[in-house]
């Protein structure tokens, strides 16, 4: 009840942040094609799976948002759901909240992947330290253990969150910063792209 008369009283608010939520992932798809350009020369081949283990994240992440919209229908005044009891329209309005939730868990498997794979990349590449590509993979492997005990040990799940997610925050940041601040070593970088292209070039020839 207190989550329906809340989506109710703060409708505007809500939906505010569906809208935002749809465009911090259209940056996320701006964000995987950077870091595949940025990883590309360590190994296309791992940037490409990073890549798509990222647009299926961002894509379960996106139909996940649909619930959140559908909790908003069982709250109008429409002729049809007069059929239903308040306390079942709350029911009705807080379920999607709950599917929404788990939606959410599942498209962290796919980005925990990711993770692991872009920790693999930034590790090898020579142009990003080495710490980063191991916290990353630390991440990684924290968001797959989370959403996978969501998934199968449900109870145990809410014994691990949040502190399971601090290295995933700590990983994740660490990267942020560390391209904000003091960005790539771009000689290191171009070397790599160039002997990136001769070895394309070559399996081609």
């Amino acid at each position: 009840t207190a989550t329906a008369d809340n989506i109710r009283s703060f409708e505007m608010l809500w939906r505010l942040g569906i809208a935002g939520n749809l465009f911090h992932l259209a940056c996320a798809v701006a964000l995987t094609w950077i870091l595949y350009v940025l990883l590309r020369p360590v190994s296309r081949d791992f940037a490409l799976l990073a890549a798509f283990f990222e647009l299926v994240s961002i894509g379960v992440e996106a139909v996940s948002k649909l619930f959140l919209v559908e909790a908003l229908f069982p709250l109008r005044n429409a002729e049809y759901l007069q059929a239903f009891a308040p306390e079942q329209l709350h029911a009705l309005a807080y379920l999607p909240t709950r599917l929404h939730a788990f939606g959410f868990g599942v498209s962290l498997i796919f980005f925990g992947c990711a993770c692991v794979v872009l920790g693999y990349l930034i590790f090898r590449s020579g142009y990003l330290p080495k710490l980063v590509g191991v916290l990353m993979q630390i991440a990684g492997l924290c968001y797959l253990t989370n959403s996978f005990a969501l998934i199968v040990a449900p109870a145990f799940a809410d014994r691990l969150f949040p502190a399971i997610l601090i290295p995933s925050f700590i990983g994740e940041t660490s990267l942020c910063l560390w391209l904000l601040v003091k960005g790539v070593d771009v000689g290191k970088w171009r070397a790599q792209a160039g002997a990136e292209r001769l070895r394309v070039a070559g399996t081609t020839a």
